[in-house]
């Protein structure tokens, strides 16, 4: 049975160490929502907020896409980003064709390292994340992990808590028996 596992979180929960970890810890494909959309913006170019939750929405059916050759060639894989409610349609589709089981992890950390991680990054222009206005970083990051409406199970993963990490790998080992 292949395992298709779901990293999502808030901006700068730690959502994509944490996925590429476990790609390394599982041996497992990993695709990267912002890996997918920076290259788009490298080739589109991005001109607004508006824009780029366009380039978003490409970037979450190409994740898709992706994991359903990663699954349909008999391989578990994880996919990462800041998964939303209308992307589950398109989870639970994916995984019903392919057979294969789903498990999300959900971010977190510390609302006020949340938004140190954000103001102290580098990332690529096109994310617009000066455009970002504070209150709504701050907002966001103190909403506990939005978990998609799949079967499956649902972890909660504290990036900033040393302990969380083995405790979740843990629990993936037990679960993929």
């Amino acid at each position: 049975m292949t395992d298709l596992m779901i990293i999502l979180g808030s901006p700068a929960s730690g959502k994509t160490t944490l996925a590429r970890r476990l790609a390394a810890e599982f041996r497992v494909p990993c695709v990267c929502k912002d890996d997918v959309k920076e290259a788009l913006f490298d080739v589109l170019g991005v001109t607004d907020r508006a824009h780029s939750k366009q380039l978003s929405d490409a970037s979450f059916a190409a994740l898709l896409r992706v994991a359903r050759s990663q699954l349909e060639a008999g391989l578990s894989c994880i996919v990462e980003g800041n998964w939303r409610t209308e992307h589950a349609a398109g989870v639970l589709q994916l995984l019903s064709a392919v057979g294969a089981r789903g498990a999300q992890v959900g971010c977190r950390a510390n609302p006020l390292e949340i938004v140190r991680r954000f103001t102290s990054r580098m990332r690529h222009a096109g994310h617009l994340d000066a455009a970002l206005p504070r209150d709504e970083l701050q907002r966001c990051s103190g909403v506990a992990p939005p978990f998609l409406d799949l079967m499956g199970p649902r972890w909660v993963y504290d990036s900033d808590a040393p302990a969380s990490y083995g405790e979740l790998v843990r629990a993936v080992k037990t679960w993929r028996v």
